[in-house]
């Protein structure tokens, strides 16, 4: 399962059939949670603008010619661009569509990207992948408000439950996450939902505290590797911008 699909599943209400009340920035948040899926699976990583434009796969070889001592030291746009490791297909059609999106705009930054992503819809194809699964059922209807289309509701509950019972370890008995769940309660930190998912077992103010002492804090910084971590960072800093709601038009 993709980051991007424990956060789907977490943000559609099984009962209302629609995402959870109040979520902000859903197709972003989305959209973020796959450039951190590819990050995790060393894809895709940030460099200083010098190295942005270097061939998939070939950083390593640039990281330390810098200039100064005969190095070459290209032009670029910013410390925080975007790179890509490896082009090769990941196997998996909506990773694929957002490692393609990245290698389009490689140099620029991850907002950049994040907005890109957010506005091919992400949520469509990765709903319809987990009922493709039977991870979900569709039921005619609507959803947020938008025209006659697909709801969705879970149908397989037993991974559900896992993505749960994990978050419940995290945020309420205070476990420490790995590093996918990490970036999980991040982005659930950025659509303001962390305290929503768990429901009304968990002290919602308790658990507020400790999402964002693992998404801000050093625990966010010994769980997730460098790469991850800063695309992560870029992420959630990006879903608290509050101009962040409607996805730009492809």
């Amino acid at each position: 399962m993709l980051i991007a699909e424990d956060l789907a599943l977490l943000l559609f209400d099984d009962d209302a059939l629609a995402p959870v009340s109040g979520a902000a920035n859903l197709e972003y948040s989305l959209a973020g949670a796959l450039l951190i899926e590819l990050a995790v699976r060393d894809r895709i990583d940030v460099a200083p603008g010098a190295l942005a434009d270097t061939a998939p796969g070939a950083l390593a070889d640039t990281a330390g010619q810098t200039g100064g001592d005969g190095g070459a030291r290209a032009e670029g746009p910013g410390p925080e661009a975007l790179v890509v490791l490896d082009a090769e297909s990941t196997g998996i059609s909506v990773l694929d569509g957002a490692l393609t999106t990245v290698a389009e705009r490689a140099g620029a930054k991850p907002t950049d990207a994040l907005g890109a992503l957010a506005g091919r819809t992400p949520s469509a194809e990765l709903l319809a992948g987990l009922a493709d699964r039977g991870i979900l059922r569709r039921a005619d209807g609507r959803i947020a408000g938008r025209a006659p289309t697909e709801d969705w509701a879970e149908q397989d509950l037993e991974h559900g439950r896992h993505v749960r019972a994990e978050l419940h370890r995290v945020l309420v008995e205070g476990g420490e996450p790995d590093e996918r769940t990490t970036a999980l309660i991040a982005l659930l930190t950025g659509t303001d939902t962390v305290a929503r998912v768990l429901g009304a077992e968990a002290d919602p103010a308790e658990v507020k505290r400790r999402a964002d002492r693992i998404a801000e804090g050093n625990r966010a910084r010994d769980a997730l590797r460098e790469p991850v971590e800063k695309i992560t960072a870029a992420v959630v800093a990006a879903l608290f911008v509050p101009t962040l709601v409607t996805p730009p038009t492809p």
